[in-house]
């Protein structure tokens, strides 16, 4: 769509078709403005340059309805690309329901991906073209930045936190993926690939893996290793926890009268710090875990957590 313009970066993405869009207007803009701004300039040191015959007479006379109006139009161009580009980013933030969901760890220096069936990958992301893929991303150390140039994507990772971030590939091929914050000495070294494919191929790919646990599957024996199931499992006698069943995107209402969505960053603030997020109802008897399990292992136990079947209103 952009090839005619030269040195325009390559376009793979819906995500980078909107940024595009929005790169250009304000370009477009911007240069206009320069161009305004140079052509007057050019045309008054021409027009009364010392050896011009101009007059020069009513020097005291002013005028502001050309500033105004200069003013008033700069302005309201310059607000129309502004709530446009906050639209966007919206949009980018609050991303559609996923075909595809993988889990990303940022460690120092790369990327350790791993899908739901348990498929794993070093510096290297498989997709499907076509189809809305969301990343929820950890780091184990320090900031790292995920960026697909041809997506025009781009999210901090943060330890800490769990990041959210999505893209629809709209070609297949091998893009570049790099981290753009400095982590470390070996900084540059932390790239990679995100691989678009057919759907067939994703599935072949997928199947030739030789995985035998999913993500989930993995995540319930750690729940079982440490605990968890005596206090969270289905069959659990004691009545002092909540059923974690459907719990994941509900409402939660805490003890101290505030209300989280149960995401991804809602689970594992609740494995790590489990009193500060205690529910309403529910004493603040659960330990926490902070420290005693790595972002991977995280995921895998938030994975199984979302596999769980059932509705209900968490926290009642």
């Amino acid at each position: 769509m952009y090839h005619w313009i030269p040195f325009w970066p390559d376009t793979a993405a819906v995500n980078a078709v909107v940024v595009n869009n929005l790169y250009i207007a304000e370009l477009g803009l911007s240069g206009l403005i320069m161009v305004t701004v140079v052509a007057m300039m050019l045309t008054f040191c021409i027009r009364y340059r010392k050896a011009a015959s101009n007059s020069r007479a009513d020097l005291e006379t002013k005028t502001w309805r050309f500033e105004i109006l200069w003013t008033v139009a700069t302005l309201g161009a310059f607000l129309i690309l502004f709530v446009w580009g906050a639209q966007v980013y919206i949009w980018l933030y609050k991303p559609p329901p996923a075909d595809e969901e993988v889990y990303v760890v940022g460690k120092q220096w790369m990327w350790k991906v791993e899908h739901p069936g348990g498929q794993r990958e070093i510096d290297a992301l498989h997709v499907p073209v076509n189809k809305v893929v969301r990343l929820v991303m950890a780091s184990e150390d320090v900031i790292h930045s995920f960026f697909v140039p041809a997506f025009r994507i781009k999210h901090d990772v943060v330890p800490g936190t769990l990041e959210t971030l999505w893209f629809k590939a709209t070609k297949t091929g091998i893009f570049r993926l790099e981290c753009t914050q400095y982590c470390g000495l070996q900084h540059a070294t932390m790239q990679g690939e995100i691989v678009v494919m057919e759907a067939p191929d994703y599935a072949n790919w997928l199947d030739s893996q030789g995985v035998e646990e999913s993500l989930a599957q993995q995540g319930a024996e750690l729940f079982r290793a440490h605990g968890c199931s005596g206090c969270h499992g289905k069959n659990s006698t004691i009545i002092h926890a909540p059923s974690l069943t459907g719990l994941y995107g509900t409402v939660v209402h805490l003890q101290d009268g505030s209300i989280r969505v149960a995401d991804e960053a809602y689970l594992r603030d609740c494995i790590l710090n489990p009193r500060s997020f205690t529910v309403a109802g529910y004493p603040p008897v659960m330990p926490d875990f902070s420290g005693q399990l790595g972002e991977g292992d995280l995921l895998k136990l938030i994975a199984y957590i979302k596999s769980l079947g059932g509705k209900r209103e968490a926290g009642r």
